[in-house]
């Protein structure tokens, strides 16, 4: 098997993983990711992992199989996206298929409605957690956080998430060319170069 395959196949093993866990959707799935993808594997960085997620919320789709397609995408091409994306798609459809039958069935069973709502407690936890790594690795300076604070304030008036994105979007770019009328440099961090399997 050569590395191209091994790296696939490592792809497609590390999703399958983590795919069972993913309660909570794809916010829920970043700490599992970052412990995965980063710190074991090394394959990206946090500040990648955390703009990858940005753009999986911006496109249609669930953020956990758009985030895994373009981590797989960045790591190892279109065959890459594919290993990841059949990673976390494929456990997640044979458990939910699983959990409707047992659901219809046990539904108004007072310790299955005590069992999902420490579920529902438990994932707040998580992509409160998720929340507060992004945050970490994604506010660089006062600008970008205030940015995010006028964001979260944005959001709880009501308006559209796509909306606060294309803004805050706009925001960042008129930030930069801001600074760069003022002769100083957008704050960017350096990322160092992943596996070029692109094809």
């Amino acid at each position: 098997m050569n590395d191209r395959r091994k790296l696939h196949l490592s792809l497609f093993l590390v999703f399958l993983k983590m795919s069972p866990f993913t309660f909570g959707g794809g916010y829920a799935l970043i700490p599992a990711i970052e412990r995965e993808v980063v710190e074991k594997k090394r394959w990206l960085q946090v500040e990648e992992i955390a703009d990858l997620f940005a753009v999986s919320g911006t496109v249609p789709g669930a953020v956990a199989v758009n985030s895994a397609s373009f981590i797989g995408y960045r790591i190892g091409g279109v065959s890459g996206a594919i290993a990841a994306l059949l990673g976390i798609f494929l456990p997640t459809f044979a458990l939910m298929i699983v959990l409707s039958i047992f659901y219809v069935q046990f539904k108004d069973n007072p310790k299955i409605e005590a069992a999902f709502t420490a579920i529902r407690a438990t994932v707040a936890a998580l992509i409160a957690f998720a929340a507060i790594k992004v945050a970490r690795s994604s506010i660089a300076d006062f600008a970008s956080g205030a940015l995010a604070a006028v964001a979260a304030l944005l959001l709880f008036t009501g308006i559209h998430p796509l909306w606060v994105v294309a803004l805050g979007a706009t925001a960042g770019i008129l930030w930069v060319q801001f600074r760069g009328k003022k002769g100083k440099g957008p704050k960017i961090k350096e990322k160092e170069p992943v596996f070029d399997y692109m094809i």
